[in-house]
């Protein structure tokens, strides 16, 4: 098949459709080995595409070279991108020659970046000059990559800054309250905690937010439209932000990302990013510069009811290490973040130096997040997986953590001492388990329980059954003590049983 189409279009027969069924067909490995061995023996018939009068031809031929990644095809690509006359097949070129040695030729490249950023721009070339200003810049970064600014924004900053932690939705009042605790003031906010200080220290000491936005000075809610947004942007307090929090060189633009939340369909998404990134750029004079590879920062929109933008910032410069130790996990893992807000839910509830056991402890997250706050005497890790129980030492050691774990069944397991506490991540419902199996479990689990607790021990449970939990938890006679939801979605919920009295 590819033998045919390539002899085809080599003989000037539907060249254009060959072409382009010929980028179809090397999808597949087999086929682009095909290809390779016919173009390494014909190497000028294949650059004698870029000669054509066929704009299209010279598109598909360019980006079957990059494809090919022969280095032979490097000047040839290099030379079509110059004398390329439509605007359209530009960017090909520039897409192509991406897994190719282009050192000697950045100089070029990067005077063609400083032609473009000071072109005329008109609604007929836009979409065309954005497209070839997009595959430049990550060219020239796929080659050197880029200069990363260091974060410098812990400690007392020169004046205050406003963000947001994302936590969990119906427990956010955890995280308001350490918030308060580190002397951080909290703002009235629906969609998270949003905070306002001098000193975001605090963000290596709180564990129950996943993710943390800054709110852009000077910027409000704008009308959907991408020219409008970016200018809003580049006349914000943005990069006045980022300079305050980020020590860099004199002029060293930082690189951004966008990640647009809105009920658009992917294809218009992604027509509106490229439009806003390209506009960003311009108004910037690319102090902000577009790299979906390789960034520094992310501008996230968000499209709110009133079908306007609010646009907040993530910094990647900021390392997070709170949950460094988190290095294995299995597919039924719980998230840090999410143990850490049970741990702190049912902190109350805990015992100092007591003696706990997980029945499930998967790669230990829950006794390691306990241990953080709440300092156990003993602490032991049961799990039927090799490969679980692998993972949780590893995590353990990285935590400074000591942990016994035993890769045994919770069902048959025997110990000379009783526990206080049993702090869990019950099983739930994945593509190998059914209801039946679940049911099965819940009920030997009360059951076993009883053997393992003290008379005045208690079971701090994470459970996506906790109606199961609640009806064998009566027959092996305890009682609920406190019930969290926490997420209405996976029916879950973090309960507190101990013995009836």
């Amino acid at each position: 098949m590819v033998r045919e189409l390539y002899e085809n279009a080599k003989r000037g027969i539907d060249t254009r459709q060959n072409l382009s069924a010929l980028r179809s067909a090397v999808k597949d490995d087999a086929q682009m080995n095909d290809l390779f061995e016919l173009v390494e023996d014909d190497i000028e018939s294949m650059k004698s595409f870029l000669g054509s009068d066929d704009a299209k031809v010279r598109k598909n031929a360019a980006l079957l070279m990059g494809e090919l990644d022969m280095s032979d095809f490097t000047q040839a690509l290099v030379d079509g991108y110059k004398k390329e006359s439509q605007l359209f097949v530009r960017s090909a070129y520039l897409e192509a020659l991406k897994g190719y040695d282009i050192e000697e030729y950045l100089p070029y490249f990067k005077e063609r970046i400083d032609e473009l950023s000071h072109a005329e721009i008109t609604p007929e070339n836009r979409k065309h000059v954005d497209e070839e200003m997009k595959a430049l810049t990550e060219l020239v970064i796929s080659c050197e990559g880029i200069v990363r600014h260091k974060f410098k924004g812990f400690g007392r900053l020169d004046g205050e800054v406003e963000g947001i932690l994302i936590a969990n939705r119906l427990n956010m009042d955890v995280t308001k309250k350490q918030l308060e605790e580190n002397g951080v003031k909290v703002l009235p906010f629906k969609g998270g905690v949003r905070f306002t200080t001098d000193n975001i220290s605090f963000l290596g000491k709180v564990r129950t937010y996943s993710d943390v936005l800054f709110v852009i000075p000077g910027s409000s809610a704008c009308e959907f439209e991408p020219e409008t947004a970016a200018k809003m942007l580049a006349e914000s307090g943005l990069v006045k932000l980022l300079n305050r929090l980020h020590r860099g060189e004199k002029n060293q633009p930082f690189y951004f990302r966008v990640e647009l939340k809105s009920t658009l369909d992917m294809e218009k998404k992604g027509k509106f990013v490229r439009r806003f990134s390209g506009e960003l750029e311009r108004q910037s004079r690319r102090t902000l510069i577009n790299s979906a590879s390789d960034y520094e920062i992310e501008l996230r929109l968000i499209e709110n009811k009133e079908h306007k933008l609010n646009m907040l910032l993530k910094l990647y410069t900021i390392e997070d290490e709170r949950f460094s130790y988190f290095k294995k996990h299995i597919a039924a893992s719980i998230k840090p973040v999410n143990a850490a807000l049970l741990v702190e839910l049912a902190k109350e509830y805990m015992v100092p130096d007591a003696q706990v056991l997980d029945p499930f402890c998967g790669v230990g997250t829950m006794l390691i997040e306990r241990q953080k706050v709440v300092k156990a005497n003993t602490s032991y890790g049961l799990d039927i997986s090799g490969e679980a129980i692998a993972g949780a030492k590893v995590n353990t050691e990285a935590a400074e953590q000591i942990v016994h774990y035993v890769n045994r069944d919770f069902f048959t397991f025997e110990h000379e001492y009783l526990f206080d506490e049993i702090f869990t991540d019950m099983p739930f419902a994945m593509n190998d388990k059914v209801t039946l199996e679940l049911d099965n479990i819940y009920k030997r689990f009360f059951i076993c329980a009883n053997r393992h607790l003290t008379a005045e021990g208690r079971i701090i449970m994470y459970s996506r059954n906790p109606q199961m939990a609640v009806r064998y938890s009566k027959n092996s006679a305890y009682r609920v003590v406190k019930r969290f939801v926490i997420s209405e979605k996976n029916n879950a919920e973090l309960i507190i049983f101990e013995h009836e009295a």
